[in-house]
């Protein structure tokens, strides 16, 4: 076989492999680099990252009674997402959670539970029954409020770590093309997938606007301190 057979048979197993790899979902490697960046972009002391053989695409902090954060992601969620900024925004929500304080909160509804449960448990069954899903509303109410505090944060981090600020967007567009979908009811601590997308995008476009003027206004500035060399260079 002619030395420029050859080549072009090993061109051709070479672009075999590369376009059997281009589909390949995202490794644990790629995982913990993104983990890394997101959480040095927070100031945050990374912690390692605990992966879970689950097929169902989830991510999520453990907090334990000593004040311990732990981190998992599942193989499921691994899965269906294919770039390193969409599991960057992921972790970047999880990292949100954590640095807004949300899971203190945890210790407050745990009070509250304690004094509604004390005061209906002397009640009839319907007054415990009105009782519990009154508190149940109140507290999906504030987690979904929590989400969109971690959607927000996630979207920001993904930006000052560098990544493609529509990360998390792509990545929970992610979740509704494989049927992975949030739909709103009194009891669902997530919002609803289409609203969460909703929030997502005008969050995202208006980090995009501001990191719009911020280049347009060291462009000028640089621009101007051009400008100032060379006055000083012609002696003007």
């Amino acid at each position: 076989m002619k030395l420029k057979n050859i080549i072009c048979v090993l061109i051709f197993i070479f672009l075999i492999l590369l376009s059997g790899t281009s589909n390949a979902k995202i490794n644990k490697q790629t995982v913990a680099r993104a983990w890394k960046n997101v959480s040095k972009a927070a100031d945050f002391e990374s912690i390692p990252v605990n992966y879970e053989s689950d097929s169902e695409p989830n991510a999520w902090v453990a907090y334990d009674d000593e004040g311990n954060y732990s981190l998992h992601v599942t193989t499921g969620l691994m899965k269906i997402l294919d770039t390193e900024s969409e599991i960057a925004g992921i972790l970047g929500h999880e990292l949100g959670h954590i640095v807004l304080n949300h899971y203190n909160s945890f210790e407050l509804n745990d009070t509250v539970r304690t004094i509604m449960t004390t005061n209906i448990e002397h009640n009839d069954d319907l007054a415990q029954a009105v009782g519990n899903i009154d508190l149940e509303l109140r507290e999906s109410k504030f987690s979904r409020e929590q989400e969109t505090e971690a959607d927000e944060y996630g979207v920001k981090i993904l930006s000052q770590a560098g990544y493609d600020i529509w990360g998390l967007y792509n990545a929970m567009e992610k979740f509704d093309i494989n049927g992975y979908e949030t739909e709103r009811n009194g009891f669902n601590s997530h919002p609803a997938s289409d609203e969460r997308l909703d929030n997502i995008e005008k969050f995202v476009n208006k980090i995009d606007k501001d990191n719009t003027k911020k280049s347009k206004k060291n462009n000028k500035n640089n621009n101007n301190e051009i400008d100032d060399l060379a006055n000083i260079l012609l002696g003007q």
